[in-house]
């Protein structure tokens, strides 16, 4: 299948939703990543079969669909933490199927986890510096050797410091990881995201478990790394948060892309409610429209 692109835009003003013509597979005048050809089976069950999906740098693009709908899988293989059955996905204009995850992290990629990953018996500040890539006193002979990293360190922690401030989460540099809360947890994990200086960030429902204080802050977080020119690709449930701060909306159903759009566009895409609500089209389109958790 071919995809015919727009002309693409000036450098210096970023494609605009406005811009964008959507459908499954919907080409995009600069995209930052495009996945062909994308499948993962676990035995009979196809979890992802991804024809053709490009995301819009400089954009925040939203993806949904019910549970099951292989969301996360498709964020284990685009990241490197699972390996596709057959497929290409190039990230910036490089291909990077078959990268490992650390790689991908060095390339500019970097995403968070619907279960967040901090460490819970080092405090915060520990948990932010681990984040900063090719530190000089990771290998074994250099860090008995202080000179050698110790400026480096310094400047890592001060961005470290500076980061946990932007997160309102400096006061607790020095508690244990372990004793934040669910929110605190988030923050924490989309702060430490940032130290690697990522060019996209991937975050798979930021906002599960979160207290309804600090859903806002999220969500003003998630608008400010778009404002900073970074490409934000997201997992979320809540569609009023979805229509609130995406530029852009994928849709998956059983692992494939069924739709895409502008969010109000998509809100209304009859396919979109088949798959979230199957025969009950009389139930309204707001709020969450994830099916039942157990």
């Amino acid at each position: 299948m071919t995809h015919d692109r727009s002309p693409s835009t000036p450098a210096d003003r970023p494609p605009g939703p406005e811009t964008l013509r959507g459908g499954p597979g919907a080409a995009k005048p600069d995209p930052i990543l495009v996945v062909d050809g994308l499948q993962r089976r676990f035995g009979g069950l196809v979890a992802v079969d991804v024809d053709h999906l490009e995301v819009q740098r400089g954009s925040i693009t939203a993806l949904i669909g019910p549970n099951g709908a292989g969301k996360t899988t498709l964020f284990n293989l685009l990241t490197g933490f699972d390996r596709a059955d057959h497929g290409t996905w190039t990230f910036d204009g490089r291909p990077v199927h078959g990268v490992p995850a650390h790689r991908l992290v060095r390339s500019g990629m970097v995403r968070t986890f619907q279960l967040t990953k901090v460490l819970s018996r080092m405090t915060v500040l520990e948990n932010m510096r681990l984040g900063a890539p090719e530190q000089r006193g990771e290998g074994l002979l250099r860090a008995l050797v202080r000179p050698l990293w110790a400026r480096q360190e310094a400047e890592i922690t001060a961005r470290a410091e500076a980061l946990l401030t932007r997160f309102a989460l400096g006061r607790m540099r020095d508690e244990y990881a372990g004793s934040l809360s669910g929110g605190q947890r988030k923050l924490l994990e989309m702060a430490r995201a940032l130290m690697t200086s990522p060019r996209m960030v991937m975050l798979d429902e930021p906002m599960a478990g979160v207290n309804p204080a600090l859903t806002q802050t999220l969500l003003d977080h998630v608008r400010t790394l778009r404002d900073e020119g970074m490409t934000v690709l997201f997992v979320e449930h809540d569609m009023d948060m979805v229509r609130d701060i995406s530029d852009w909306v994928v849709v998956m159903a059983q692992g494939r892309v069924i739709a895409e759009g502008p969010p109000a566009v998509v809100m209304s895409d009859p396919a979109v409610v088949d798959a979230y609500l199957g025969a009950h089209h009389d139930a309204p389109l707001t709020g969450s429209l994830q099916e039942d958790r157990p």
